[in-house]
């Protein structure tokens, strides 16, 4: 059987840490989840626009260091600065604390076709989905000898959070609610994006 190449886990790793910070897309799937409410039609446009953007960020990257040879370095130390950024947010929601995560598990049921525009806008009218996914992802999978695994990986990410987090979410609602949780969360993100962070900037 052949080895799964480690380009495959370091993109699952990165993907998983980026999309599972609090946000109002993964706040949305939430609450279709704790309704029952087209969780499958809610969990996978997300993970497939997720997979379609971290496709374009891996192939299109290389090319574009092809015709502008400092393009790399240029994203590596941006993509550095902001992990950095994004880590120390997280350090610091974990340090203050008080965030709860709440989803009303009632309520009347929604058209599908509503609740599909809104998931759609809620991922791509969001800015920081492009830095993720195009721009970090992108930079990032460059550093890898098989940078296409590495896109695999993410996207994997962020099939498996989605789709965990709109079937779970009735199981995962209880504990997130306490704010505890959220602080152990942010901290093991934050964590996370330092020691990318670091890992770029020394490489």
């Amino acid at each position: 059987m052949p080895a799964i190449p480690p380009s495959l886990y370091a993109g699952f790793i990165l993907g998983f840490s980026l999309i599972m910070a609090i946000g109002s897309q993964n706040a949305f799937v939430l609450r279709q989840g704790l309704r029952r409410q087209h969780v499958f039609w809610i969990c996978l446009p997300c993970a497939t626009s997720d997979a379609l953007l971290i496709t374009g960020g891996v192939m299109g990257f290389g090319s574009l260091t092809l015709l502008w040879p400092w393009f790399e370095q240029a994203m590596r130390w941006g993509g550095a600065g902001f992990l950095i950024w994004y880590g120390g947010r997280s350090l610091l929601a974990a340090w203050r604390g008080g965030e709860s995560l709440e989803a009303e598990a009632t309520g009347a049921g929604a058209a599908l076709l509503p609740v599909l525009a809104t998931v759609l806008a809620l991922t791509w009218l969001n800015p920081h989905v492009y830095l993720d996914t195009v721009v970090l992802l992108g930079a990032i999978s460059a550093q890898y000898p098989q940078p296409l695994w590495f896109g695999i990986g993410a996207a994997l990410a962020s099939f498996t959070f989605f789709f965990s987090l709109g079937y779970g979410a009735a199981a995962l609602a209880p504990l997130f609610a306490r704010p505890r949780a959220w602080q152990i969360l942010d901290l093991l993100v934050g964590l996370t994006m330092w020691a990318i962070a670091v890992r770029l900037l020394l490489m």
